[in-house]
């Protein structure tokens, strides 16, 4: 995130900087909620479908059929990694596409049964927003309230189901806060009702061991640029049998579901980085765990007047949010950049957003806290080295601009 320089900014940076030259060309990139870098192997795999396979997959010759064959290998490959049928996996655009197509072609195609939705507070932009769309359109939502560390109230959730209610949508784990929901109790709650119910596993996907049958999930949402793979590619995973409409039109692609020449390229990516994931998925795990436990321990000893948003355990291995007391948190991102260390406040779909965070407010984060949040999110690259210079930066960090209060 690049924040705008201000007057302010350049007060408390100019000799705090100066006295530390030596540390501008340092990089270590802690942003990987944002995006991640795509690994070699997966660019590898994409560049014969860039340079010389490159046919419109919809062509009757032998040269598209070929692309055809790969596109099925990599949606088998996805779908087996998922515990789902390859029928069941629609290629989209990312992540935002596949949250609207889900919410919306769920709400239109079923509408006649029901026009009320459940979700939670917490949930991304791409929930939120289409939520308050089909809100425009007739359709009424109700928004779970989540407690402390933001775990969705599942007894709220349960009396909430209506007679018309026809989805509920609560993601798999946050994307700034990283708590990972109750996903298979929600999805039971939903069955015993008659309900469908969607998860947004943006950020779970390749860091939890998903099996969308055993949790009971109807649909679900994905996106490629999470696990090391390219941007511009996702997709919807919708269980036979659920009746969904379309929400881009135009030609037969994705067996007439998703109009729009097919993103071949971008498949293969996906399915390799997907490969990937999979192989390491548990040292993964360990390693990342590993490390976020090092730093959140180091900051909570060494820095005052901090707190960590989410569950201490229950999140996902690679994400930390802390708030600082008395230390703005657009400042320490500012700061940090300039100590070559990459992080966030939270969601990058809102970066340049003036209000503070909607997940920290449904959390009830006090309000010396709500602006003060930094996010942290590592991989597999990132070692312990670059944690303890990110600790050491932020401890001289948070240091002067208590001073300056």
């Amino acid at each position: 995130m690049h924040c705008c320089r201000t007057a302010e900014t350049d007060i408390i940076q100019l000799p705090f900087l100066l006295r530390n030259r030596h540390v501008m060309n340092k990089f270590i990139y802690l942003d990987n909620a944002a995006t991640t870098r795509v690994r070699p192997e997966v660019a590898d795999s994409m560049r014969p479908f860039l340079e010389n396979m490159f046919a419109n997959p919809a062509g009757v010759y032998t040269f598209a059929g070929k692309t055809n064959v790969t596109i099925e290998e990599e949606r088998e490959k996805i779908a087996r990694f998922i515990g789902a049928k390859a029928k069941e996996i629609y290629f989209t655009g990312g992540g935002s596409e596949s949250d609207n197509w889900a919410l919306k072609g769920i709400a239109s195609a079923n509408k006649e049964k029901g026009r009320h939705i459940i979700t939670s507070k917490i949930e991304h932009p791409a929930i939120l927003r289409t939520c308050e769309f089909l809100e425009k359109k007739g359709f009424e939502i109700t928004y779970i309230d989540v407690d402390d560390k933001g775990f969705v109230d599942l007894k709220m959730l349960e009396k909430s189901i209506r007679a018309d209610t026809i989805l509920i949508s609560i993601m798999l784990a946050n994307n700034e806060i990283g708590t990972i929901e109750p996903v298979r109790k929600i999805a039971e709650i939903a069955k015993e009702h008659g309900v469908l119910f969607h998860t947004d596993a943006v950020q779970a996907y390749g860091h939890v061991d998903i099996n969308v049958k055993e949790m009971g999930i109807d649909l679900m949402s994905v996106s490629g640029h999470k696990i090391n793979g390219p941007k511009g590619i996702g997709f919807l995973y919708i269980r036979s049998g659920v009746r969904i409409e379309n929400l881009i039109h135009g030609g037969s692609q994705e067996r007439g579901m998703r109009a729009g020449t097919v993103n071949v390229a971008g498949i293969v990516g996906m399915g390799t980085a997907t490969e990937l994931a999979e192989a390491s998925l548990k040292k993964r795990f360990e390693y990342e765990t590993q490390l976020r436990d090092y730093m959140i321990d180091r900051v909570e000893r060494e820095i005052t007047g901090v707190r960590l948003n989410g569950d201490r355990k229950n999140r996902l291995s690679n994400n930390i949010n802390f708030s600082f007391e008395n230390a703005n948190g657009e400042m320490i991102l500012i700061m940090l950049d300039q100590m070559g260390i990459c992080a966030s406040a939270g969601s990058a779909c809102s970066a340049g957003s003036v209000d503070p965070s909607h997940v920290l407010l449904a959390i009830g984060l006090p309000e010396k806290f709500v602006r003060n949040s930094l996010r942290i999110t590592i991989s597999y690259d990132t070692t312990k080295d670059d944690i303890d210079y990110t600790v050491d930066s932020l401890k001289q960090i948070v240091e002067r601009l208590r001073k300056k209060i």
